[in-house]
C-alpha cells in the first residue's frame, strides 16, 4: 500500500495526485548543468519521494541538466505508477551553467516534445509545460504548436511556467490551462498576483523556489514557508526541491506537521 500524500491531494491534468510534489532541478549538477555528484543519491531521493513519502507529482524539464533530470526520473521511476504524474517543461535553451534562454520557435518546441518523449520513454506527456514565453517569436505561434502536439496525442495537457496574469487571459482564449508555474516563497520580492487569477480560473498553482533561495531562507528551515504556503490557497501545489534524502525528510515531516 502506497503511503498517504503528506498534504492532501489535489486534481492536476486530470489526475488526483499529492499536493506536495516534488521539484527535479537540484538533482543536477551545480547550475542545474550536468550531472549530480552522486547519482545514486539522486535516484535514491526520486524513489524515496515517490515510494516512501507518498508523493505523486514529479516535475521536471527538459533544460534541468540539460535532459539529466529527465533521464534520472525515468531511471528512477519507470515504469511509472499509474498515480504518479510526471510533469515536465520544454522552451528553454541551455547555453551555459546557470544560463536559461527562452527559445520558442515552433520548431524547436515540437523537437524538444518528441525528445522529452524518448527520454522519459512514453507515448504522452501527461502534462508539458511552455517553459518560458519567448517574447521574440509570436505568442499565438508557441501557443498553436503547442495545441497540435495536444491534438496529435504527445501532450495530455498543456501548462504555462513564468507568465504574468496578462499571458494567463490571453492563453486561455485558445487553449485549456492546466497549471501554472511561477515563483513564489514567502519572500516579499517573490508574491505574484497570478496566484488570485488562478484562483478565479480553478487554475492549480505550482509555485517553484517555495523554500527560497536565499539565506533569509536557509535559516527559517523548512517549516515555517511551506505552513505558508500550504495555508495561503488550496489551489497551490508547491514542488519543493532538493538532492538530499534527509533534507526531503524534513520538507515532508514539515507538511505532515502543518496538516495536523
Amino acid at each position: 500500500m502506497n503511503p498517504a500524500p503528506p498534504a492532501g491531494t489535489i486534481t492536476i491534468a486530470g489526475k488526483k495526485v499529492s499536493r506536495l510534489g516534488f521539484g527535479t532541478m537540484r538533482l543536477t549538477g551545480p547550475g542545474s548543468w550536468g550531472d549530480p555528484e552522486d547519482r545514486e543519491t539522486a535516484l535514491n531521493v526520486l524513489r524515496k519521494a515517490v515510494y516512501t513519502h507518498g508523493i505523486s507529482h514529479i516535475d521536471t524539464a527538459d533544460a534541468y541538466g540539460p535532459h539529466t533530470a529527465e533521464h534520472l526520473v525515468q531511471e528512477a521511476l519507470h515504469p511509472y505508477p499509474e498515480d504518479v504524474l510526471i510533469a515536465t517543461k520544454v522552451g528553454v535553451l541551455r547555453p551555459a551553467p546557470g544560463q536559461w534562454v527562452p527559445l520558442g520557435n515552433p520548431f524547436y518546441l515540437r523537437s524538444s516534445v518528441e525528445a522529452s518523449l524518448r527520454r522519459l520513454r512514453v507515448e504522452r506527456l501527461d502534462l508539458c509545460y511552455l517553459h518560458h514565453i519567448d517574447r521574440e517569436v509570436a505568442l499565438d505561434d508557441q501557443i498553436a504548436v503547442m495545441q497540435a502536439l495536444h491534438d496529435e496525442g504527445k501532450i495530455g495537457h498543456i501548462g504555462l511556467s513564468k507568465v504574468t496574469p496578462e499571458d494567463i487571459d490571453y492563453v486561455g482564449k485558445s487553449l485549456t490551462i492546466a497549471a501554472v508555474q511561477n515563483v513564489l516563497n514567502m519572500h516579499p520580492d517573490n508574491l505574484d498576483p497570478a496566484v488570485e487569477l488562478c484562483g478565479e480560473l480553478q487554475i492549480p498553482y505550482v509555485p517553484y523556489s517555495p523554500l527560497g533561495a536565499d539565506a533569509l531562507a536557509r535559516a527559517q528551515g523548512v517549516l515555517a514557508p511551506m505552513h505558508w504556503l500550504l495555508n495561503y490557497a488550496d489551489h497551490i501545489a508547491p514542488i519543493p526541491s532538493t538532492c538530499e534524502p534527509r533534507h526531503l525528510d524534513e520538507i515532508v515531516a514539515a507538511v505532515r506537521a502543518n496538516a495536523k
